[in-house]
């Protein structure tokens, strides 16, 4: 059976639920899972090893740093075919048995003096570690989160401290605390130069942010600041600070923290956001002037896309409708993980509770204020949101703007160009390069 034909078998008048308010449920469901099945229904979606378009895209995202140094192919290969597909405890129990397997390769060889071995080791741990605890999240309290995160995180920070890099572990001041990160830099160089400060979105870690895009951007000559805010990495899991929709209030203290270190250019640093962060990024940028640059991938104005008339009637009647989203997440994985994670990351009681947050991320006329010279990139293909949809930001822009289209063609069609690292990084930093040149 088909998740749309199993929606729409839940019964009509279902007690509590109108039918205004099932309609609106469904369109957000079919919304928020149909990208990741329409690929697969057109013979186009690349498939590895998963039936399931949401696991077989986390192989992908793993297996595809493996060009920076954060997987190895038969490493990821043989391990998923381990894995029983739909499986959480599956997923963990054999991505886990690869990672402390390539940690303990990392020690022996840090041990006996052969620190490429050793560094190149920690790095694919790193990632290995972070990939086996993505299924989890239906439980926040399960201590393995907490756990996996820190072994990925120290065996990332053992690696750093074996790289041709300067790479400082770094607090940045953030109202009553601090969020982590790390500042890379150019080895034997203190001279100023031009700065990218990468952030990651829904569920992704500083740690991973080298793999995907620091690698590149240090290989261009860029220093590199990767910062984790309120929902994301170890600023969710250890300090338990969750998603907050103004995310100025972020980014402005790292861009502070960042314009307050010698060998950062203060007239050419840029933002970078990953995922989600294609949307926390131009928000950021709304009030925060001082950027030569935005990269938004994808670019994203509304999180929420779906009609808000019908948000009251979702807020009084929240159990009937958070029954018919538990239902619906038993027909889809991805569906599932989305709601699931949602509610960890943003400190939520309920799916309803979720989607009533996640609602107020919403750009509208506010990107009108935005002077930054933007990049908005979209893939044909990527799974998360409606090509469509995509346009919305780069078409209300109205600051200096360039939209940037990945494709099938190119092997690139998958959210944030996953598994296609190698153009990715050479077309978005062609055009940063472009971008900076032109800043006197």
């Amino acid at each position: 059976m088909d998740f749309q034909s199993s929606l729409h078998q839940v019964p009509d008048k279902e007690e509590g639920i109108s039918s205004n308010i099932k309609a609106l449920l469904i369109a957000i469901v079919l919304l928020l899972i149909a990208c990741s099945s329409t690929l697969a229904e057109e013979g186009k979606r690349l498939k590895l090893v998963f039936n399931d378009p949401t696991y077989d895209f986390q192989l992908q995202r793993t297996l595809g740093t493996t060009l920076a140094g954060g997987a190895d192919i038969n490493e990821c290969l043989s391990t998923a075919h381990k894995i029983s597909e739909g499986d959480g405890e599956s997923w963990y129990t054999h991505w886990r048995e690869l990672a402390d397997r390539i940690y303990m390769v990392g020690e022996e060889a840090l041990t006996a003096g052969h620190k490429a071995t050793a560094r190149e080791s920690f790095q694919r741990a790193s990632n290995y570690y972070r990939t086996c605890e993505f299924f989890l999240h239906g439980n926040p309290d399960d201590p393995r989160i907490l756990e996996s995160w820190r072994l990925s995180r120290n065996a990332f920070r053992k690696a750093a401290s074996l790289m041709p890099y300067h790479v400082d572990v770094i607090k940045i001041p953030y109202e009553d605390t601090t969020l982590p990160g790390y500042f890379i830099s150019q080895e034997n160089s203190s001279e100023p130069r031009k700065t990218i400060i990468v952030q990651t979105g829904f569920d992704g870690t500083a740690e991973e942010l080298f793999f995907t895009r620091a690698f590149f951007a240090l290989k261009r000559g860029y220093n590199v600041l990767l910062f984790e805010g309120p929902g994301q990495g170890g600023a969710l899991r250890e300090q338990h600070l969750y998603f907050r929709p103004d995310w100025e209030k972020v980014v402005t203290p790292v861009l502070d923290y960042a314009l307050g270190i010698p060998e950062v250019a203060p007239d050419k640093v840029a933002l970078i956001g990953i995922s989600m962060g294609g949307y926390l990024a131009p928000r950021a940028a709304v009030f925060e002037h001082r950027l030569a640059a935005l990269v938004a991938n994808p670019g994203n104005s509304d999180l929420y896309v779906q009609d808000r008339s019908q948000l009251p009637e979702m807020r009084n009647a929240p159990e009937p409708n958070n029954q018919y989203l538990y239902k619906a997440m038993e027909q889809s994985i991805g569906f599932r993980w989305f709601i699931q994670h949602g509610m960890f990351a943003f400190h939520s009681k309920s799916p309803v509770d979720f989607l009533l947050a996640l609602s107020q991320y919403q750009l509208g006329n506010l990107v009108k204020q935005i002077s930054t010279n933007t990049l908005c990139v979209a893939s044909k293909g990527d799974h998360t949101v409606n090509i469509e949809h995509l346009r919305l930001l780069y078409d209300q822009l109205q600051s200096p703007k360039t939209f940037m289209l990945f494709t099938e063609e190119e092997a690139a069609a998958n959210h944030c160009q996953m598994g296609a690292l190698a153009i990715s990084s050479a077309k978005i930093y062609d055009w940063l390069d472009e971008v900076m040149a032109q800043v006197k």
